[in-house]
C-alpha cells in the first residue's frame, strides 16, 4: 500500500527535526498531520489524524510507529470529557477511535493533535523553548520574544485538559502560529507540513536568538577556585578511578549500567558558583526528569580534593540522596500511588570531572546524561533572561509515579539474563573470545572486547552493535599498565567491569628439548602472567562497586591431561587452573565467583590453531592439518569437534544466574576425554 501523502511529509518533517537535537530530545515530542482515507468498510471518506505513537524517536520515526485515529471519534471525546480528576481515563478511550488496528500506541499528547484545529502539529522540546518556558516571568518573555505569533499556556500536566487549553487558545488567537508550553515546551501548527515545520523551526531559533541577544554573559555566575575542569588526562583518570564506586552506589537497589561524559558544557556548569542552586532545584520537561529523576546528585567537594575525602563524602552524600529521595516520596504519595521505584540518583555530577549518569541498559544511561545536558541549557538560558523556575515537585511527582506511566514501565520487555552486566573478553577478537563476546552480548551484556589486534576487537565490537553495546580495546595483557588502562576503558564506558572471560592465550607445541626460554617464557607472560595481572585489576573494581562479579579462566584440558610435546603451554594452562581455585578462595567474600573452562580441539575458527598451533599439533598425530578438528572429534567419548560457540555456551552457563552458589569449578567442553576427567 502507498503511503498517503499526508503521511510520507509527516515522516520527511519528524526525520529532520528529530535528527537535530536543537528541535527536541531523544524520544521527546511528537508530531501529527491530518487527512482523509476511505473507510474500507462503508466506502466513504473518513477525515483521520496520524500521530507519533508513545515511546518512539522523532529522528527515526516510521509509519509503524504512528497512531492512527478517527478525527471525529477523537474530537467527540471532548463532549464525555469527565475533567482532570479522572483525566487518565481518556487514554483508554483513545482505543475507541483508533482506525482498523491504529498502528502504535497513542501517546498521552494524542488529544493535542487531535483538538487543535491545524491539519499539522508539532510538539517539541528544545532547549530554547523550555528556557522560556521555565523562566519566572516565562509568559512576560514569551510576549517580548515573539509579540502576538506565538502564545502563552500556563503549565498543565500533559493529558485531555491540556489539548483543550491549547485548542482553545489557538482560537482566541488566530494569528498565532505556536505556543510556549509553561514548564515544558512549545507546540507549532500550520496548514501544510512545509509552514508547520517551517514554524516550529522559527519559534526555536527565534527562541535561541533572544536567550543569546539579551541574556546575561555568566548565568551561572563566576567560576569558583578549585572547581575548574582537571587536566583532560587527569581528569579521564578521576573518572576511570571513580567510576566503580558510583555504579555501585547508583546500584544500590537495583544493579545499572553507567555512561560517563565531560563535555565542555558539564564542565563549566560545575565549575560555576551558582551550579548547587540550580541543580537542587532539578530539571522541569517532563521528558527530562522521568530519565534523570528530579534532581541529581553532587558532590560538593573541589576538584583537588583526596581521593580519600572524595569517596568518603560520596558515601555520605549517597545516604542522603536516598533518605532524602524517600522524604520526597512519603510527601506525594497517595494510598493508589505505584510502589517507591527506587531512591538511587540516576545522575552524579563530579566538579572538575563530569558527570556520571545511569540506567537499566548503557542506552538507556546514555540519554539520561543527554537529557541533563539538555537541562543544563534550559538552566542557563532562563537564568540569563529571568530566574530559573520549574515546576512545583508536586507536579513532578505526579508525572513521576503517573499510573500511566507506571502502565508504560509494565509493558516493557522482560530484562535478558545478563542485562545491566559489563563484560570484559581477553583474546575477544577472533575464535573462541569473539563467540564468547557474541554469546554474552546476545543475552543483554555490555562488552568490551579486549584484544592485541585493535583491528579485530573495533571489528567484533561493531558486530555486536556498536557503542552502546559493545567497545574495542588494544590490550596487551603481558603489560600492568595496559591491562589497567583496559579495565579503566570498561569503566568509562559502562561504569565499572561485572564479568571478566581470561581468554587470551597462544600455544607454540614443541619437545622438551627444543623448547626455548623464549617459548616458555612468552606462553606463561600471555596467559599464567596475563591472566593474573587482568584479574587483579577487574577484581579491584568489582571490590570498589561492591556488587559481586565473575571471573571465568579459559583453561584447557590441558591443564589436568598430560600430552606429548607440550610442555610450555600445559604447565601455563595447570597454573590458570590453580588461580581458579585460588581467587575462588579469596575473592568469595566480595561475592565474586571465580570458574574455569576446559576446552579441546577447538580448531574451527580457532585464533590458535590458525597461527601455526594447529600445523603443529597435526604434525605430531600424523594427519593432515584439515582433518585435525575430525581427529579430535574421534578421539573423544562423544565423537563430537568442539566449537567456539560450544565453549561461549559454558561461560554463559556459568555466569548468567542459574549455577549463582558455584565458585572454583572447572567445566570441561571436549566432547570427553575420559583421561581429563577432574578428579
Amino acid at each position: 500500500m502507498t503511503i498517503p501523502d499526508a503521511v510520507a511529509e509527516l515522516l520527511d518533517r519528524s526525520n529532520r527535526l528529530g535528527a537535530d537535537r536543537r528541535n527536541t530530545n531523544y524520544a521527546g515530542g511528537n508530531t501529527s498531520a491530518k487527512g482523509t482515507a476511505t473507510d474500507p468498510v462503508t466506502g466513504e471518506p473518513t477525515e483521520l489524524v496520524w500521530v507519533k505513537g508513545s515511546g518512539g524517536d522523532l529522528g527515526t520515526l516510521t509509519e509503524a510507529g504512528l497512531a492512527v485515529l478517527r478525527l471525529d471519534r477523537l474530537r467527540d471525546l471532548a463532549g464525555v470529557y469527565p475533567g482532570e480528576d479522572r483525566e487518565d481515563e481518556m487514554v483508554a478511550a483513545f482505543d475507541y477511535c483508533l482506525h482498523g488496528r491504529g498502528g502504535a500506541a497513542p501517546s498521552i499528547d494524542t488529544a493535542m493533535h487531535g483538538l487543535v484545529d491545524a491539519p499539522h502539529v508539532d510538539h517539541l522540546h528544545p532547549d530554547s523553548g523550555i528556557a522560556l518556558a521555565t523562566a519566572a516571568d516565562g509568559e512576560e518573555l514569551t510576549r517580548r520574544c515573539f509579540g502576538d505569533r506565538v502564545v502563552w499556556v500556563p503549565w498543565r500536566r500533559p493529558g485531555f485538559q491540556l489539548g483543550l487549553d491549547i485548542a482553545a487558545i489557538q482560537a482566541a488567537n488566530p494569528q498565532a502560529v505556536g505556543a510556549i508550553l509553561g514548564g515544558h515546551g512549545i507546540t507549532a501548527w500550520g496548514a501544510t507540513s512545509a509552514e508547520c515545520e517551517a514554524n516550529s523551526l522559527d519559534i526555536i531559533r527565534t527562541a535561541e536568538r533572544f536567550l543569546i541577544e539579551t541574556g546575561s554573559a555568566e548565568p551561572f555566575g563566576p567560576v569558583v577556585a578549585g572547581f575548574e575542569a582537571l587536566p583532560e588526562e587527569a581528569r579521564r583518570a578521576r573518572a576511570a578511578e571513580l567510576a566503580p564506586l558510583l555504579r555501585g552506589l547508583a546500584s544500590a537497589d537495583r544493579p545499572q549500567v553507567g555512561h560517563f561524559t565531560d563535555a565542555d558544557v558539564v564542565l563549566d556548569f560545575l565549575a560555576r558558583a551558582e551550579h548547587p542552586r540550580l541543580a537542587a532545584l532539578g530539571t522541569s520537561c517532563p521528558d527530562h526528569f522521568l530519565r534523570t529523576k528530579v534532581r541529581p546528585m553532587v558532590l560538593d567537594l573541589p576538584a583537588t580534593a583526596s581521593r580519600e575525602d572524595v569517596t568518603a563524602r560520596l558515601k555520605e552524600l549517597h545516604e542522603q540522596y536516598r533518605a532524602d529521595y524517600a522524604a520526597y516520596y512519603e510527601r506525594h504519595a497517595t494510598p493508589d500511588s505505584p510502589p517507591m521505584r527506587g531512591a538511587d540518583p540516576a545522575i552524579i555530577l563530579v566538579p572538575g570531572v563530569g558527570m556520571f549518569s545511569y540506567g537499566a541498559n548503557k542506552q538507556t544511561a546514555r540519554v539520561a546524561g543527554e537529557f541533563y545536558v539538555n537541562a543544563i541549557n534550559v538552566m542557563r538560558g532562563a537564568e540569563a533572561v529571568s530566574t530559573y523556575a520549574p515546576i512545583d515537585e508536586s507536579e513532578k511527582f505526579r508525572i513521576e509515579y503517573w499510573a500511566l506511566e507506571e502502565a508504560k514501565l509494565r509493558r516493557m520487555p522482560k530484562p535478558k539474563p545478563l542485562a545491566t552486566r559489563v563484560a570484559l573478553v581477553t583474546g575477544g577478537g577472533s575464535g573462541i573470545g569473539r563467540a564468547i563476546a557474541h554469546r554474552l552480548a546476545a543475552v543483554g551484556a555490555c562488552v568490551v572486547v579486549a584484544d592485541r589486534d585493535a583491528g579485530a576487537a573495533e571489528k567484533v565490537a561493531a558486530e555486536l552493535g556498536g557503542s552502546d553495546v559493545a567497545v574495542a580495546v588494544a590490550v596487551d595483557v603481558t603489560d600492568a599498565a595496559q591491562v589497567a588502562a583496559a579495565v579503566a576503558a570498561a569503566s568509562l564506558a559502562f561504569g565499572g567491569v561485572d564479568l571478566v572471560v581470561n581468554n587470551a592465550g597462544l600455544s607454540i607445541s614443541k619437545p622438551l628439548l627444543e623448547t626455548t626460554e623464549q617459548d616458555w617464557d612468552l606462553q606463561h607472560d600471555v596467559m599464567a602472567k596475563g591472566s593474573f595481572l587482568v584479574s587483579r585489576e577487574s577484581a579491584r573494581a568489582m571490590v570498589a562497586q561492591g556488587m559481586g562479579g565473575d571471573i571465568v579462566y579459559i583453561s584447557s584440558k590441558n591443564s589436568v591431561f598430560a600430552g606429548p610435546n607440550n610442555v610450555a603451554y600445559g604447565a601455563t594452562k595447570a597454573d590458570q587452573a590453580h588461580q581458579v581455585r585460588l581467587l575462588a578462595a579469596e575473592l568469595g567474600a566480595h561475592g565474586i565467583r571465580v570458574n574455569g573452562v576446559n576446552p579441546d580441539g577447538v580448531v574451527r575458527g580457532s585464533g590458535i590453531f590458525a597461527g601455526g598451533w594447529g600445523a603443529q599439533r597435526a604434525a605430531v598425530y600424523g594427519v593432515p592439518e584439515k582433518e585435525l578438528g575430525a581427529y579430535y572429534a574421534q578421539r573423544t567419548i562423544l565423537k563430537r569437534e568442539v566449537l567456539p560457540e560450544h565453549v561461549a555456551n559454558a561461560v554463559y552457563a556459568l555466569t548468567a544466574g542459574d549455577l549463582s552458589h558455584t565458585t572454583g569449578l572447572h567445566i570441561p567442553v571436549d566432547a570427553g576425554v575420559a583421561a581429563a576427567f577432574l578428579r
